[in-house]
C-alpha cells in the first residue's frame, strides 16, 4: 500500500497537496474508527456535561438531536466529495466554492481552529494526569501530551489507524467502567428529571455548543473520507461514528454532571479511578488530539502552497503545529473552551454548506475534477476568488452571528447555502461553462 512518503524528508507527506491513489485507500471499518474515535473522547463527555449544567435532561437530548441529525447529512456529503475527488479539505475547496486564494483563507481557519482544540485537548490531559500522577506541574504534562501526539502525526495516516485500534477500545471499555461506577450511586430517575445545577442554558446556546464541538469536524471530513474507497463507506462509517458519538458519550456527559452537580467531569471520571482514569485519559488524548494535529498540517500546507508558492512537507509542518498547540495548553486555553465553542458555532457552518451547494448543485468546477481524476492529477487550472462564495459566506457569517431568530449555526448554515445556491447558478448560467476566470495551479 502506498503511503505518501515521496520526497518526504521526515514522516509521511500523506498526499497533503495531492489526490490519495485508490490503492493507498483503507477498509471502511478502519476509518471509521477513527470518525468514532474523535467523537467518544473526553472532549465529548465535556461538551455533555457543560449541557447538563445549563440545561434539563432532555432539552440537552433535544440540543444533541437538532445536530447530531443535522450534522450527520452535512458530513455525509462533505465526505464523499472528499472521497470521490481524493482531496483534503483545503485542497478540495479550490474547486468547490473558494477558488485558490479562499482555499488558503479555509486551511488558514480550520488550522487556527484546530490548534486551538489540540491545546483545549492538551490542558484538559495535564490537568488530569497532573491529578493523577502528581509529579511534574500541570503545563508540563500538557507539553509531554502535545509531543507524545506529535510523534503519532508525523508518520500520518497509518499510524493514526494503529493508534485508534489500541486506544479507542481501550477508551470506551474504561470509560464505561468509570462511568458505570459514578452513576451507580445514584438514581437515574432522579437524574433525567432533576434541574441543571448551573446558570441556564436556552436551547439555541445549547445547540450551538453542540454544533461548535463537531462542526470543524464536519468541515474536515475529507481529510478523512480521502481514504475512504466508495458512497456506501463514507455513509457507513458517519452513522455509526455521529451517532453512537453524540448520543452515547454527550448523553452520559448529561448524566454525569446531573449527578455530580458540576461540569467538572475529567476530575470525575479520572480521579476516582486510579490506574484506570490514567489510560482513560491518555487514550482519549491521543485519538481526538492526532485529528486536530493532521488536518491542523493539512491545511497550513495548502495556505504556503497557495501563498508562497512553496510546497512543504506536511511532517516538518505538524512537529510546528504541535509546538505551537502544546504551549497554548500551557497557558490555559482550556479556561475559554465555552467562548471558542461558539465562536467556532458560527463561523464553520457556512463553509460546509457552500462546498455542498456547489459540488452536488451548482456543480461549476465537477467536469474539470471529474476529467482531471480520470488521469489521477489535480486540475490544471483553478478560479484565484470565487466572488459567490465570499458573499455566500459573508452572509452566512452575519446571519449567524445577528439574526435573533432561531439557531445561530443552522441560520448561517442555511443561509450560506441558499445564496451560494442562487449566485453560483446564476454566474454559471451567464457565463455558461464557468462562473470565473480560472488560472493555471502552480507546479
Amino acid at each position: 500500500m502506498a503511503d505518501g512518503t515521496e520526497n518526504t524528508v521526515v514522516g509521511s507527506d500523506d498526499y497533503a497537496l495531492e489526490r490519495v491513489p485508490i490503492d493507498a485507500r483503507y477498509p471502511w471499518w478502519s476509518v471509521a474508527i477513527q470518525r468514532f474515535g474523535q467523537l467518544s473522547a473526553l472532549a465529548q463527555f465535556l461538551l455533555g456535561a457543560t449541557l447538563g449544567f445549563g440545561m434539563t435532561f432532555w432539552n440537552a437530548i433535544l440540543a444533541i438531536t437538532v445536530w447530531a441529525v443535522l450534522l450527520e447529512v452535512v458530513t455525509i456529503f462533505v465526505g464523499i466529495a472528499g472521497m470521490r475527488e481524493g482531496l483534503s479539505t483545503s485542497v478540495l475547496a479550490r474547486w468547490t466554492g473558494f477558488g485558490t486564494k479562499g482555499s488558503a483563507l479555509i486551511g488558514l481557519l480550520i488550522a487556527v481552529s484546530l490548534i486551538g482544540w489540540f491545546g483545549v485537548q492538551n490542558a484538559v490531559f495535564g490537568t488530569g494526569l497532573h491529578a493523577l500522577l502528581g509529579g511534574l506541574p500541570t503545563w508540563a504534562w500538557s507539553l509531554f501530551g502535545g509531543i507524545a501526539v506529535t510523534v503519532i502525526v508525523i508518520y500520518g495516516f497509518g499510524s493514526m489507524t494503529w493508534t485508534a485500534y489500541i486506544t479507542v477500545p481501550a477508551f470506551l471499555a474504561l470509560a464505561i467502567w468509570a462511568v458505570t461506577r459514578e452513576l451507580s450511586q445514584h438514581s437515574i430517575s432522579a437524574l433525567l428529571s432533576s434541574p441543571p445545577a448551573g446558570p441556564a442554558l436556552s436551547l439555541a446556546a445549547g445547540a450551538t455548543l453542540v454544533a461548535g464541538g463537531f462542526i470543524v469536524g464536519a468541515v474536515m471530513t475529507p481529510d478523512m473520507t480521502r481514504y475512504n474507497r466508495s458512497v456506501g463507506d463514507v455513509v457507513k462509517q458517519t452513522v455509526l461514528g455521529v451517532t453512537l458519538g453524540e448520543y452515547v458519550v454527550g448523553v452520559i456527559g448529561v448524566l454525569l454532571a446531573h449527578a455530580a452537580r458540576s461540569s467538572d467531569i475529567v476530575m470525575m471520571i479520572t480521579t476516582t479511578s486510579g490506574l484506570i482514569g490514567t489510560i482513560v485519559l491518555i487514550a482519549s488524548i491521543l485519538k481526538i488530539n492526532d485529528w486536530n494535529l493532521y488536518s491542523s498540517s493539512l491545511g497550513l500546507v495548502n495556505v504556503v502552497d497557495v501563498l508562497f508558492g512553496r510546497k512543504l512537507n506536511r511532517a516538518v509542518v505538524t512537529i510546528f503545529v504541535g509546538v505551537v498547540g502544546s504551549v497554548l495548553s500551557a497557558v490555559g486555553i482550556l479556561n475559554y473552551f465555552t467562548e471558542f465553542l461558539t465562536f467556532i458555532g458560527v463561523l464553520l457552518p457556512p463553509v460546509a454548506g457552500i462546498m455542498i451547494a456547489e459540488y452536488f448543485v451548482v456543480k461549476t468546477w465537477r467536469r474539470t475534477l471529474d476529467e482531471s481524476r480520470a488521469h489521477g492529477a489535480l486540475p490544471a487550472a483553478a478560479p484565484n476568488w470565487v466572488p459567490a462564495g465570499l458573499v455566500a459566506w459573508a452572509a452566512g457569517g452575519l446571519a449567524g452571528q445577528f439574526e435573533t431568530f432561531g439557531i445561530p449555526t443552522i441560520n448561517s448554515l442555511v443561509v450560506a447555502t441558499a445564496v451560494y445556491l442562487g449566485l453560483g447558478t446564476l454566474a454559471r448560467r451567464r457565463a455558461g461553462t464557468a462562473a470565473v476566470p480560472a488560472v493555471p495551479v502552480q507546479d
